[in-house]
């Protein structure tokens, strides 16, 4: 596992490194000359392409060097090829520090008008959730739970996504492309890792995966990160069945380290049919649910 206290510098090294290795020469627009010894993109390569000197770039990535400018940041995506959230997470990490450090150590909680929110949009059959740093689940609506889990009655170390996609089992069964969320769910988690390196809380989360899953660590070990917008999920629910869902995430404007993700369905499809078989079966008394009395929806 990656040492979270190693300093900015090395987890600048680390990610220059392994983005420099997945990048294909003919998709940087370099022609592919005779056998290749290593992965990806040679060092001078790389150094050529952002216009820095090759010994000023083998710095970087063996983390002697302690700075790079915004100029020389904004080089080195574009000549990576990175997406808008992998090149603000270069920047991330580039970043002094102390600032980082000092944000990490404040309590999240959800505002109430947040909370109004999510029942809110309970009522409207539509499962919400908010994540917070380090992927934990700060709140979710009713609908959300039954959908996927209901975090809120589990211990509070346990109202994680990481730590529901990689260690409970059910996860694996409810989502029907499992690879792909764990893939994502551990990109986002680099994202939290490059904004606050030394937080203990994240250490103790990522050395608790890295031990009891050899997928976590896996991924882990690509560095690859991943700022989730929209998109579709979908979901073998035991209950109701297969459901497609699309997914809009959005930043609150009280606290830009909470995420409200949003889930919809194609109105009038059988997956907003399931929804409702879902929402209507627990809105009944026991004796009548589609839900067993005592049986938790995870």
């Amino acid at each position: 596992m990656e040492a979270m206290s190693e300093g900015a510098e090395s987890a600048l090294a680390g990610y220059l490194r392994s983005a420099r290795t997945r990048l294909k020469p003919e998709d940087a627009g370099l022609s592919e000359a005779g056998p290749r010894k290593v992965t990806g993109l040679r060092r001078e390569e790389l150094a050529m392409l952002a216009g820095v000197s090759v010994d000023y770039y083998t710095r970087l990535e063996q983390g002697r060097s302690k700075s790079a400018s915004p100029a020389v940041l904004d080089a080195l995506a574009d000549a990576l090829r990175l997406d808008d959230a992998e090149r603000a997470h270069l920047h991330t990490i580039a970043r002094p520090m102390p600032f980082r450090r000092r944000r990490a150590a404040r309590t999240q909680r959800l505002h109430p008008s947040t909370r109004s929110l999510l029942d809110t949009l309970d009522a409207a059959r539509r499962p919400a959730f908010v994540l917070g740093r380090r992927l934990d689940v700060l709140g979710h609506n009713r609908i959300a739970a039954l959908l996927i889990a209901d975090f809120e009655v589990m211990p509070a170390k346990e109202r994680n996504q990481a730590r529901f996609v990689f260690l409970d089992a059910h996860a694996r069964e409810l989502y029907q492309e499992w690879d792909g969320v764990a893939a994502d769910t551990a990109a986002m988690l680099r994202v939290d890792a490059g904004k606050y390196p030394d937080d203990p809380a994240l250490s103790r989360l990522i050395g608790e995966l890295s031990i009891h899953s050899t997928d976590f660590r896996r991924l882990w070990a690509r560095n690859r990160v991943h700022q989730r917008t929209t998109g579709t999920k979908g979901y073998r629910h035991p209950l109701v069945g297969t459901l497609t869902i699309t997914y809009q995430a959005l930043v609150l404007g009280s606290d830009a380290d909470q995420t409200l993700l949003v889930y919809d369905t194609e109105p009038g499809s059988p997956s907003a049919h399931a929804l409702q078989l879902l929402a209507e079966g627990a809105g009944k008394s026991d004796a009548d649910s589609a839900i067993p009395s005592g049986m938790q929806i995870r």
